[in-house]
């Protein structure tokens, strides 16, 4: 469990970067606080680098913590439009 605490920041960077996002429909409001969820983005992706940097190493480590971010701001406009996509009413005909 203590191996994989570098994902945790990670994941929470991705989420800040990606609703300080102007595409990003999860929540419209937050685009209007961007700087601070861009500080606090960077924030978790230098904690989650640090952290995985103490388990792994310094080049597995890296890797690691920027792959888990790249996977999470990869998925997240995924997530996104199957959210509302789900929540629309369809009605063909």
């Amino acid at each position: 469990m203590k191996s994989v605490l570098y994902l945790l920041p990670a994941l929470a960077a991705s989420l800040a970067f990606y609703l300080a996002c102007a595409h990003q429909r999860f929540a419209p409001a937050a685009i209007a606080r961007k700087r601070p969820l861009r500080v606090a983005a960077w924030l978790c992706t230098l904690l989650s680098v640090v952290l995985a940097y103490v388990q792994l190493g310094v080049w597995a480590g890296v890797f690691a913590a920027l792959t888990t971010l790249m996977t999470g701001l990869v998925a997240l406009p995924y997530l996104d439009a199957w959210w509302h996509v789900r929540k629309e009413k369809r009605h063909v005909g």
